[in-house]
């Protein structure tokens, strides 16, 4: 079974109603009805007008909540958006069926197209990490830089860990996987994303954590959920074995936009080894390792994520360094271990580590001065998948 066959699930226009997903305060949500989908977009005001545009897109079996706390981090600097991709969130599933990197691709480049807010400044993790690197490489007027958190690109090696997300692309099972799961609680399913997603699950707040055995719930309500999930991850396999011009590495290899790579070092989906290929990849790229975090840096981290960006933003010229009559800069602590970041150009030194217990990490490698905002609280969301 393709990933482009009819799905087998009932029409968009005749899914049972379910619980509303959660907003967060400040955040509406709009649906955008565009060419063969519906989208979900959540947004949050910008601080002022005339902020550059931003969207951020999310990973399999995730949603646009994966961004709130980022996104509510950079309303200063950014008008943000974030999109359901088709089947996820509070989207519905796309007409034909079709759950490929370049179905969710196209998906992100119509309603860019559709809003006329390009160029953006394009945020992906993840499965969404690999549609971003698509969407950059096929339109590079849409976009204006590319920050890509453990990106789904080919590994010739994939990680034991991330073999049974994989295995859900094969025909039959996630059927299988619903039956032998039946009992499972959505308390249960949780623990087992976060435990797979998250470098530290202990760092989500308990907060975080019933929000999310809710959304697991409203999920699991929708007819569509596993058909969403597993022939999404039959097109991040597909895409894996593309050759050619349409292989993710060699688009990679085609990306314009400055771009901001960020990995995590307890990652269990996306191997920590593909940093360095990655900043070799796109041409003009920047490094943010964080040894302590998993797969959705953006949530564990989220101030650091931000403090990266905003030095991607004042290195490339888009828009100021944020200065003392703002406030200094502060980022999220990354745990016991380090950050490592550098500017990834040829002919530049080694990477430069500080060590994150004592002070804030820029992505040049700089320490930043402290406001106070950099006391880590720990997490309040949970990523839904990887």
């Amino acid at each position: 079974m393709s990933s482009t066959e009819l799905p087998s699930v009932p029409p968009a226009n005749i899914l049972p109603r379910v619980a509303p997903v959660r907003v967060e305060e400040g955040e509406r949500l709009r649906s955008v009805g565009l060419s063969g989908i519906t989208l979900t977009v959540r947004s949050r005001p910008p601080a002022r007008k005339g902020l550059p545009p931003a969207l951020y897109v999310h990973g399999l079996g995730g949603s646009s909540q994966n961004w709130s706390a980022l996104m509510a981090l950079l309303q200063d600097v950014v008008d943000g958006e974030a999109i359901d991709l088709p089947g996820f969130g509070d989207s519905p599933p796309p007409d034909d069926g079709n759950y490929s990197v370049t179905a969710h691709a196209r998906a992100v480049i119509r309603f860019l197209d559709a809003s006329d807010r390009g160029p953006v400044h394009l945020l992906g993790n993840s499965l969404g990490g690999a549609v971003s690197t698509r969407v950059a490489a096929l339109r590079p007027d849409l976009v204006r830089t590319l920050t890509l958190v453990s990106p789904a690109l080919p590994e010739l090696r994939v990680q034991r860990s991330a073999v049974p997300t994989g295995l859900l692309a094969l025909p039959g099972v996630s059927a299988l996987f619903t039956r032998l799961t039946r009992e499972w609680t959505a308390e249960q399913r949780v623990r087992g994303v976060m435990a797979l997603c998250y470098g530290d699950p202990g760092r989500v707040t308990p907060e975080g954590f019933r929000n999310a055995v809710e959304e697991m719930e409203r999920r699991l309500r929708l007819p569509y959920f596993w058909d969403a999930m597993a022939r999404s991850a039959r097109g991040i396999v597909d895409a894996y074995t593309l050759g050619g011009q349409h292989g993710l590495w060699r688009q990679a290899e085609r990306v314009l936009a400055p771009t901001l790579l960020i990995y995590g070092g307890r990652d269990q989906l996306v191997g920590y080894r593909m940093a360095q290929r990655a900043a070799r990849a796109f041409r003009d790229s920047r490094l943010l390792t964080l040894p302590d975090a998993g797969h959705v840096a953006m949530m564990e981290y989220p101030e650091t994520v931000a403090t990266a960006f905003r030095e991607l933003l004042a290195d490339t010229g888009e828009a100021p360094p944020r200065g003392a009559g703002a406030g200094e800069t502060a980022t999220r602590r990354a745990g016991a271990g380090e950050a490592a970041t550098r500017r990834a150009d040829a002919g530049e030194g080694p990477v430069r580590q500080v060590d994150a217990e004592e002070a804030s990490v820029s992505p040049m490698g700089e320490r930043a001065g402290s406001d106070g905002a950099g006391a880590d609280d720990g997490p309040s969301g949970v990523s839904m998948g990887g």
